[in-house]
């Protein structure tokens, strides 16, 4: 056999036999052509940039969740008389998919926020009624209250974005860009004592809000805060 053919065939063999080179790191390896021509480290047999990869895709993937949308017309038992305004909660479970909410059998506190709420029709303040989101003392959802002061509480066991709507769906009073309820034509509303435009169903609630929402004339003072208790 020619010399050329076996230094050939001897180069091949070399190329098979030869391990990937590698770099030291500390205690772990860094394998230059892993499956699919990526790079990981490996530490104690273990692919540990893998796993790495993986948990940073799935973080990214659950902090990205979407903000719900509630269709109030969709909705059944909406309030459509004068204030005051029950609950809601009579017919709260056929209302938990379209609001986006879960029957918990009790409080989860992973995600613990508080904000409060003013609610005006022609000027006159309208109780926010205890007990939004509160079935029978059977479940409790995401977003509920527990008095009739206003005191709204996010109590869940995902950190994801809730947004105003969702409550109001719960408590069957169409919120929307132009409705209050039965009132409509002439909304306002103001977050932290300032102005906003848009629809406030679609507002993510975020710690120790106030926020106000007016149907016709609006009340000559805007609540600007609010003296949350120690501890919410």
């Amino acid at each position: 056999m020619p010399s050329g053919k076996k230094s050939k065939q001897a180069r091949r063999a070399a190329q098979v036999k030869a391990p990937p080179p590698v770099q030291s790191k500390g205690g772990l390896r860094r394998v230059q052509a892993g499956p699919l021509g990526t790079r990981v480290w490996i530490a104690g047999g273990a692919l540990v940039g893998i796993v790495a990869i993986v948990a940073i895709a799935i973080a990214a993937f659950s902090g990205s969740a979407k903000p719900a949308q509630v269709d109030f017309a969709q909705l059944p038992g909406l309030q459509t008389g004068p204030p005051p305004w029950n609950n809601g909660s009579g017919d709260l479970q056929d209302k938990l998919s379209l609001v986006h909410l879960d029957p918990l059998p009790q409080e989860a506190l992973a995600f613990h926020i508080h904000q409060h709420l003013d609610v005006y029709v022609n000027g006159k303040h309208v109780t926010v009624p205890a007990l939004i989101g509160i079935y029978a003392n059977s479940f409790v959802t995401e977003m509920h209250t527990h008095t009739p002061d206003g005191v709204l509480h996010v109590e869940s066991p995902k950190n994801r974005p809730y947004v105003l709507g969702q409550i109001f769906g719960e408590w069957g009073v169409r919120l929307n860009a132009s409705c209050l309820g039965r009132y409509c034509g002439d909304l306002h509303w103001w977050l932290d004592g300032k102005p906003q435009i848009g629809n406030p169903a679609d507002l993510i609630v975020h710690a120790h809000q106030e926020i106000v929402i007016a149907a016709g004339k609006p009340p000559a003072h805007i609540p600007a805060s609010y003296n949350f208790p120690a501890g919410e």
